[in-house]
């Protein structure tokens, strides 16, 4: 190894990007690989789980990696792209080891793992050298009472235990993007996967469905109580929300709607309306809307609300009233670039576009596809008969429909990084 610091906690490694020695990145870190040894011995740390592009994981050997911190993993660039088996003897850091139920020897403290730390040694070989663990809350703490201690004062890592909990591995979730975590849930085997969507928080939840393949969406959904089945679909946008309604069976999809607060349930039975695969399928019905006496300071600010993507963030819909989908008459929409040219005071009327017809619902994707590339766009608003905005069709939406059958699983060929 050329550089190192004197000790990584595994559990940050999660998600950092993995860069080849010219500085181009080949992948993201998904799991740390240990091999587990008796007599309290430290496991010694063989390899990582790293993620490439194409989403197949693949195994990059620690004597491969040339420098671990807590931004990036660098490594010679010579990884076989083969797709990633676990052996028998091998242990997953962060499936396995996080939220295991311990003992601290010494102390007699019994509570759970949320960490691990790994370390180099003199010979150059990696080991898990220390055991973070955390006590659960008593009395009048407000705060659980963590522990950093050595690998053989832990008892209790050697086996699996019957019940394990998700907390922590959860919380490692946490600053992944969406797609990468549905990666991490889509790896994890089905009881596992159970365990740590038991912990998410239900809009974290349904942000990280909406990647998910559609198969890995139902499973998940079926094993949720109806209750909080129908809080998720909430969360989830409109458009993400009626493609897995309709993959549910008829009497499941029907209860699910009656349980949702009923204008979310209203947004998601107007979608499904239409075919999957036509404007109106594709569409959300919650784009930003703005009446013609908006300035562009207040268009400014709407778009840049956290939970927009940025191809709905490139439009604004000036309509007449109401405001809500459907709307009244579509007066025009505003480029967020041609926006940013404009004196803040303005109103958005003044730099409408209105040279380009619009979509409707029953809009084929070879439409969509035809609309957005003609005029350069990345969203395109859909309209009734009436001129009245029903939605907005955005790029990645469109894409979803485009891509082959089974694209979030595509695997990448076998290259050298």
């Amino acid at each position: 190894m050329s550089t190192h610091p004197s000790r990584v906690f595994a559990a940050r490694l999660a998600g950092l990007p993995v860069f080849d020695p010219a500085g181009d990145q080949v992948g993201k870190v998904r799991d740390v690989v240990v091999v587990l040894r008796p007599g309290g011995r430290q496991p010694r740390v063989v390899g990582l789980v790293v993620e490439v592009f194409g989403r197949r994981q693949i195994f990059a050997p620690m004597t491969r990696v040339t420098a671990v911190d807590a931004g990036q993993v660098i490594t010679t660039g010579l990884l076989n792209m083969r797709r990633f088996e676990k052996r028998a003897s091998e242990t997953l850091v962060m499936q396995h080891l996080l939220d295991r139920r311990v003992r601290i020897i010494s102390s007699d403290v019994v509570g759970t793992v949320y960490d691990v730390a790994m370390e180099q040694t003199r010979t150059r070989d990696w080991v898990l050298s220390r055991v973070a663990v955390t006590e659960p809350v008593r009395g009048f703490r407000r705060r659980a009472q963590t522990h950093v201690v050595e690998w053989d004062d832990v008892d209790g890592l050697m086996e699996r235990p019957a019940q394990q909990g998700a907390e922590h591995l959860a919380a490692s979730l946490a600053d992944l993007r969406p797609a990468d975590a549905a990666n991490v849930l889509h790896d994890l085997a089905p009881e596992r996967r159970r365990e740590v969507v038991a912990e998410l928080a239900d809009e974290r939840l349904a942000r990280v469905l909406e990647e998910m393949p559609e198969e890995d969406q139902v499973e998940v959904l079926e094993n949720l109580d109806s209750e909080r089945a129908a809080d998720v679909l909430e969360e989830m946008s409109a458009d993400d929300a009626a493609d897995l309604i309709a993959d549910l069976p008829p009497e499941t999809a029907q209860e699910l709607l009656e349980l949702m607060e009923h204008e979310e349930a209203a947004s998601v039975r107007r979608l499904m309306v239409y075919g999957e695969e036509t404007a109106g399928g594709m569409m959300t019905p919650e784009p930003v809307i703005l009446p013609p006496d908006a300035t562009v300071a207040e268009a400014l600010a709407r778009v840049r609300a956290e939970q927009l993507t940025p191809s709905l963030a490139a439009l604004v819909h000036v309509c007449r009233p109401p405001l809500e989908t459907p709307t009244g008459r579509l007066l025009g929409i505003a480029h967020i670039q041609r926006l940013l040219r404009e004196p803040p005071s303005s109103l958005v009327a003044g730099a409408l576009d209105t040279s380009i017809d619009y979509l409707r619902p029953e809009a084929t994707l070879e439409d969509v596809a035809t609309f957005l590339a003609t005029y350069n766009l990345v969203a395109a608003p859909v309209v009734d008969d009436d001129g009245r905005l029903l939605g907005t069709v955005a790029v990645d939406d469109l894409l979803d429909h485009l891509l082959p059958e089974g694209w979030r699983d595509a695997s990448a060929g076998d290259v050298t990084a």
